[in-house]
């Protein structure tokens, strides 16, 4: 304290006062000694001196009724003035924070922190450093400095570069807190106010700092792998095909653990060189005549292909998982081929279950493996126009195995085998390869990539049940019409199955709805299903008139819809009471309700549904055959004597003509009459 003659008069006052607090009846004993302590060192002129530096002993009562300390007694925490007398001494011993805090305490005093403030290092944290004197915040307040946002700053005092912690220590690892600030846990914090992210507490704890070479370390080499999975919880899972995990914990030096390829503080997503590096791969895999002893194939890798796929910042060692950093030929230890799945699990889970995967597990010659369509070390992403699997490239990826004559091909049956030339001839095929429309649809894209099945299993996404739903991720507006219709929504009376995509439009020669062919081949697909509609639409003047080729006159769809295909009780449906002139009036404009009462589908077939027309086609039908049979009756028996008509005809024919050749005499001789020659 402030000791100095100028000072006493305000002593005696603070006394007269401190004595005057004690002798009020209603004040409570922690208010008149908070109180007591308060009357001087809310004066922010009051200051201490300690190892020879003044510093401030000025106590902001606002703050300090707000901190976690509020409810407590200053002499909770400045125990050796429990009694004592007013003016105490000064300086006074540090407050023992153990007293409550016996657990963080200990902590606090085996660390690094702690050590020093044994050894007397004047440079030594103790906890009002980092949380604070009296205005004592918990962590989770924005106010505090061990608040996730501060921390950064709290620890920086000291460990910034340039500091006076930083210059003793000499510490080989500058620019820590710069560091910190620009990697992805920095940004995260600092720039993006993500409370979640890493902070210097989070991987050295907040009181048991130790160094790396500690083996109770949080940073120690065998602890990294449960410091980064406090926040990362499936990572060793994930890493678990790659840089075996439980080597992190059981064994040193075999294979990397976190730090190895992510550096500490200047952590980024990416990854750098070191124990099994890329550098010792290189050595031997980028020259040109590197073999392999067993079948002689190259294994030269390319660096520049490398440096520009999509693996440029994996290293070998994450991919190459056998390897091992203290044999002169690291890749010596292989034994497994590269497994995609450790990083892709998703994809790889998706590949197992696919014909693909199945394939390959029987160890079928012909199964592709993630290889033959990615490549090996020039592995590109998709939106890369160079990729195999850009959109662009896919139906010739494909086709290498699906193409007629190809391995995959073999297995096909009928016009199976032409699926590659039907699909580039297809609708969706010229969008692809002659218009350059990548949004089109590709053999992925109903196929999927990775989870192949065929058309049987249940869960393909080109089983009849999934084909609505695969068709829907591109044609999502139809999707949605389909799905109200009647087609997905009830049973039809026929027996036969309901209808999907496929069953109008094929499934790899697909045509434009709009085109000829289409329009005519519709109506005999509708026929399938509906064989007896279809007879009548075919005795109608649009059906006979849509036989001859005309593509103009009405077909099923432009009255029944498309893919919204009703019920015509329905108030949507096209045929409803209320929307069939509308419909009609798309071809014939004039045309009126009674226009509209024209019936489309009528025969005389039915004589349930249309008994005058059944009746007046048999009738007419009865009349036309009694006509013909009498008719054809009575020429058959006019037949003979027509025939005896004819001959005698001929006869007399005959007699003229030989009567006109003979002499006048004989002429007379014989022109008797019968009865006189006889």
């Amino acid at each position: 304290m402030d000791h100095s003659p100028e000072a006493l008069p305000r002593r005696v006052v603070v006394l007269v006062a401190a004595c005057t607090l004690a002798l009020a009846p209603t004040a409570t004993v922690r208010s008149q000694e908070n109180a007591e302590c308060m009357l001087c060192h809310e004066d922010v002129t009051l200051v201490g001196e300690r190892n020879g530096k003044a510093f401030s002993v000025y106590v902001n009562a606002s703050e300090f009724a707000t901190s976690v300390h509020a409810d407590l007694e200053c002499v909770a925490c400045h125990l050796d003035l429990a009694g004592a007398e007013l003016p105490h001494e000064s300086p006074l011993p540090r407050a023992q924070c153990g007293t409550c805090h016996a657990d963080e305490d200990t902590e606090h005093h085996a660390s690094l922190h702690g050590q020093a403030i044994q050894r007397g290092d004047p440079l030594a944290p103790y906890c009002a450093d980092c949380h604070g004197t009296h205005a004592v915040r918990r962590a989770h307040d924005r106010r505090s400095p061990v608040y996730p946002l501060n921390v950064a700053a709290t620890c920086g005092r000291c460990h910034r570069e340039g500091s006076p912690v930083q210059r003793q220590r000499r510490i080989h690892q500058t620019n820590i807190l710069e560091n910190y600030s620009e990697s992805i846990h920095g940004e995260g914090l600092l720039k993006r106010g993500l409370v979640v992210s890493a902070t210097c507490a989070s991987c050295h704890t907040a009181h048991s700092i130790l160094p790396h070479t500690d083996s109770r370390s949080s940073i120690a080499r065998q602890n990294i792998a449960a410091t980064c999975t406090q926040c990362h919880a499936e990572i060793e899972a994930v890493h678990e095909k790659v840089i075996q995990g439980e080597l992190w914990e059981r064994e040193e030096h075999v294979l990397p653990a976190c730090v190895d390829c992510h550096q500490p503080h200047k952590l980024r997503r990416v990854f750098y060189t070191q124990g099994a590096s890329d550098a010792q791969c290189l050595h031997c895999h980028e020259r040109s005549d590197i073999v392999a002893a067993s079948d002689r194939r190259s294994l030269t890798v390319s660096i520049e292909a490398l440096s520009h796929s999509s693996h440029a910042k994996t290293t070998c060692s994450q991919c190459h998982t056998g390897v091992n950093p203290s044999h002169r030929r690291p890749c010596d230890t292989l034994t497994e081929r590269v497994d995609c799945a450790s990083c892709h699990a998703e994809a790889g889970q998706q590949y197992r279950e696919s014909i693909h995967g199945k394939l390959l597990s029987r160890q079928d010659p012909n199964a592709p493996s993630c290889k033959e369509c990615h490549g090996t070390h020039e592995v590109l992403p998709k939106s890369e126009p160079s990729s195999p699997s850009f959109p662009t490239n896919i139906p010739a990826l494909c086709a290498r195995c699906h193409r007629e004559g190809n391995s995959a091909a073999v297995r096909y049956l009928g016009d199976e085998r032409d699926v590659v030339e039907h699909y580039v001839e297809s609708i969706h095929g010229k969008g692809l390869l002659k218009s350059g429309l990548t949004v089109t649809a590709t053999c992925t894209d109903c196929h999927t990539a990775h989870r192949v099945l065929r058309t049987t299993e249940p869960t393909s996404s080109v089983n009849r049940e999934n084909i609505p739903s695969t068709c829907g991720h591109c044609h999502h507006g139809i999707r949605e019409q389909f799905a109200k219709s009647i087609h997905a929504t009830a049973s039809p009376e026929t027996g036969h199955r309901p209808p999907v995509c496929s069953d109008c439009h094929s499934a790899h020669t697909i045509t434009r709805a709009d085109q000829d062919g289409f329009k005519l081949d519709i109506m005999q697909k509708c026929g399938r299903c509906h064989e007896k509609i279809a007879e009548t639409y075919f005795d109608t003047y649009h059906g006979k008139v849509s036989q001859l080729g005309y593509t103009k006159t009405a077909k099923c769809y432009d009255c029944h819809g498309a893919h919204d295909i009703l019920p015509v009780t329905n108030p949507l449906s096209h045929l409803h009471r209320d929307n069939v002139v509308q419909t009609c009036q798309k071809c014939h404009p004039g045309a009126n309700r009674q226009f509209a009462g024209y019936l489309t589908h009528a025969t005389h077939h039915d004589p349930e549904k249309y008994p005058w027309l059944f009746y007046t086609f048999w009738g007419m039908t009865a009349l036309l055959v009694v006509t013909f049979v009498a008719g054809g009756l009575h020429t058959l028996l006019w037949i003979p004597r027509a025939l005896r008509l004819r001959r005698a005809r001929k006869e007399e024919l005959e007699a003229e003509r030989r009567k006109a050749a003979m002499p006048v005499s004989e002429a007379e001789e014989g022109s008797g009459t019968a009865e006189e020659k006889i």
